[in-house]
C-alpha cells in the first residue's frame, strides 16, 4: 500500500504562480513514477505531468509545457509541481498519482496504482 499526501493549491489570479507538493510513503519500492492529474468541473480527469524516480526526462501535457515544472525531492520522497503563468483554464482539482512502473510515458489514469485525495486550484480572471 502507498499513501500520498498533497499540499498546496488555493486561489490565485491569472498570471500568478502556485506550488503543489505530494509526498509518498509506504511500499513504494525503489522504482516508480509520481505525477499529477487534474479534473475540472464536468470534465474528465486529465494527465498534467509525471517524473520517474529512476531519472530521465519528465513528461508534460502539451497545454502546460513551458509553464509547469515537475521536480523530485529525494530526501522527502516527494514531487513538486511548480505552476507559473496560471490561466483560468487551469482551474481544477489536482490529484497526485503513483505508478509502480518507472516509465512516465506509461502514466495514464488507467495505469495509476494509487491516488491522492486531491487539492483545489482556482485561477481567477
Amino acid at each position: 500500500q502507498v499513501q500520498l499526501v498533497e499540499s498546496g493549491g488555493g486561489l490565485v489570479q491569472a498570471g500568478g504562480s502556485l506550488n503543489l507538493s505530494c509526498s509518498a510513503s509506504g511500499r513504494t519500492f525503489s522504482t516508480f513514477t509520481l505525477g499529477w492529474f487534474r479534473q475540472a468541473p464536468e470534465k474528465e480527469r486529465e494527465f498534467v505531468a509525471a517524473i520517474s524516480w529512476s531519472g530521465g526526462s519528465p513528461r508534460y501535457e502539451n497545454s502546460v509545457k513551458g509553464r509547469f515544472t515537475i521536480s523530485r525531492d529525494n530526501a522527502k520522497k516527494a514531487v513538486i509541481l511548480q505552476m507559473n503563468s496560471l490561466k483560468p483554464d487551469d482551474t481544477a482539482v489536482y490529484y497526485c498519482a503513483f505508478n509502480h512502473d518507472r516509465r512516465p510515458e506509461t502514466f495514464s489514469s488507467k495505469t495509476v496504482n494509487y491516488w491522492g485525495k486531491g487539492t483545489l486550484v482556482t485561477v481567477s480572471s
